[in-house]
């Protein structure tokens, strides 16, 4: 990684889009890289602008600039990377434009709530990158140290064959998370539920570990809440090219709140993650558990990883974008990878909606596109 402090490189200017909560924490990990610096905050409701402002410039000392459209801080700020936080389903319009302005673009998770929508944005980025600039999709949990360490040896052949995986995500979100916002628990702005809102992390992780998929059968089902169109629950099994196995269990609904797991298992190795923490870690036939071995100990289970966690995660993978921005490379992260994951999640709803196995290729190729998922199958 290139340092910022000896490099001599320029400042880069950043527009956050979207100025709510997930904005916040993406400023807060933006003030922390040298080379970055908020110039322009965007959000169609100005005080939630004004609102995030105040705490940049509390943080920082300087106070970026208030729009309620993208289209006016490009024409009124230094910009280079703008960034989206908006709600999921408004991510391409922003997209497009920032793109056309010749910017570099991040986007939250996940990469949209609407397959052809999302494709447009694979399209978009891909252009983008033929012109030199950067797109990413934020998957910060591919940055841990814990999830680094099980991808290294689930490719390496570390683990020997990879035979399956479990990843199991147990939050609790109470009815007022859900009647805090009008966009929260639809199918339009949403996009889903426990697996597209909370579990797409996870479902990108387990990707990454165990390959591409093959097949996947789900039931998704609404136990625990009101006036919410989206699933709270959701199990799946899933299988992948490699021939192994996978277990995908989400919810929304486990009081009062459990932990993220994800097992990757093979016949030579295994690991267990634990609230991204390492658990246990076996590889190469060895029965010792190596976890201490490969990571620092405060990604070990129960280590101190201190108060802000969710902040250093997204900061991780800020420091990649700027390099890829400076070595002209591609990200850790692109769009094509956020849209396997989102087509894994498409595939869930897809056969919890349809009562059937859903194959992998039908989604990616928009087969299915024209299907309108539902919560569990309809009567």
């Amino acid at each position: 990684m290139t340092d910022p402090t000896t490099s001599g490189a320029s400042p880069l200017n950043v527009a956050i889009v979207g100025c709510g909560i997930i904005g916040l924490n993406h400023a807060r990990a933006i003030l922390r890289h040298p080379r970055l610096t908020i110039t322009a905050l965007v959000d169609a409701v100005l005080a939630a602008a004004h609102t995030l402002a105040d705490t940049v410039e509390a943080e920082s000392g300087a106070r970026p600039a208030e729009f309620a459209a993208l289209t006016e801080a490009l024409a009124a700020a230094p910009i280079d990377v703008v960034v989206i936080c908006t709600p999921s389903g408004l991510h391409v319009d922003v997209a497009r434009e920032a793109i056309a302005a010749g910017k570099h673009v991040v986007i939250e998770k996940p990469l949209d709530t609407d397959m052809g929508r999302a494709r447009e944005i694979l399209e978009l980025s891909r252009a983008a990158e033929r012109d030199g600039l950067v797109v990413s999709v934020i998957s910060q949990h591919r940055f841990d140290p814990a999830s680094r360490a099980v991808a290294e040896a689930a490719h390496s052949g570390r683990f020997g064959r990879l035979t399956s995986g479990v990843a199991s995500v147990a939050w609790w979100r109470s009815q007022e998370y859900y009647d805090s916002g009008q966009w929260r628990g639809t199918w339009d702005l949403d996009g889903g539920g426990a697996v597209m809102n909370q579990g797409v992390h996870t479902v990108d992780l387990l990707v990454w570990f165990l390959g591409r998929p093959v097949e996947i059968t789900a039931h998704t089902a609404l136990l625990a809440h009101e006036r919410v169109e989206v699933e709270d629950i959701a199990v799946a099994t899933i299988r992948f090219e490699s021939g192994a196995l996978a277990v995908l269990h989400a919810t929304t609904a486990a009081f009062p709140g459990l932990a993220v797991r994800l097992q990757v298992h093979g016949d030579r190795g295994s690991a267990v993650v634990h609230d991204d923490q390492l658990e246990s870690f076996f590889a190469d036939g060895d029965t010792a558990d190596r976890a201490s071995d490969v990571v620092p100990a405060a990604e070990v289970r129960g280590g101190d990883r201190g108060p802000d966690v969710f902040v250093t995660g997204h900061l991780r993978q800020y420091e990649d974008i700027v390099d890829a921005i400076d070595d002209r490379r591609a990200p850790g992260v692109g769009v094509e990878d956020a849209f396997v994951s989102l087509c894994v999640v498409r595939s869930v709803y897809l056969s919890a909606t349809l009562g059937r196995p859903v194959r992998f290729d039908e989604v990616v190729a928009g087969d299915l596109d024209g299907v309108t998922v539902t919560t569990g199958v309809p009567a």
